[in-house]
């Protein structure tokens, strides 16, 4: 039997939200469906208020004094909450692509592809080109074979780490232009 392996799957941390009956300050600051201040009230009179609307009565301000709350749907808030969340959880990652100085040239054109799809995703790209056996003998192959790529990928990424050779491999790292 093989053994499991857990999805890496980021839980998005939300801030408690109370709601309705949740609340538990004696007064509170209501904000109305469209947006009005409704002044400082009861718990008990904001939830009649949004029960008229079809509404829930969302704490939107715990820390505040008098705590803020907002007559909106539940469901909604929640949303556009985690929305908000997902857009900061995106940071570029660092992708690796792997050569080799004798790529044939429909191969490397696939490879380049996916390096561009990743750049236009706001990815930096790392690209490693592994030279084999008596490929030792012609670096020059590989750093022009680095140069191309470079040109190649210009007009989506400009360089952010120069190619450099270490043992068997010449590396470089590229990051998305600004648009």
């Amino acid at each position: 039997m093989g053994r499991r392996r857990k999805k890496n799957s980021k839980k998005l941390k939300l801030p408690k939200v109370r709601v309705n009956e949740q609340i538990k300050a004696p007064r509170v600051l209501v904000i109305g469906p469209d947006g009005q201040n409704l002044g400082v009230m009861g718990v008990k009179e904001a939830m009649s208020i949004a029960g008229e609307h079809g509404l829930d009565v969302v704490e939107v301000s715990p820390n505040a004094n008098p705590p803020v709350v907002r007559i909106i749907d539940y469901g909604k808030y929640m949303y556009e909450l985690k929305k908000k969340h997902k857009k900061k959880d995106k940071t570029p990652e660092l992708k690796e692509i792997e050569l080799t100085p004798n790529i044939g040239e429909h191969d490397l054109q696939v490879k380049l592809r996916k390096a561009r799809e990743f750049l236009e995703k706001g990815h930096k790209v790392k690209i490693e080109i592994r030279m084999r056996g008596r490929q030792m003998l012609h670096v020059d192959i590989t750093h022009r074979l680095a140069e191309r790529v470079i040109a190649l990928l210009d007009d989506v990424a400009s360089v952010d780490v120069d190619p450099r050779q270490e043992g068997r491999f010449v590396h470089f790292i590229l990051k998305p232009r600004k648009r």
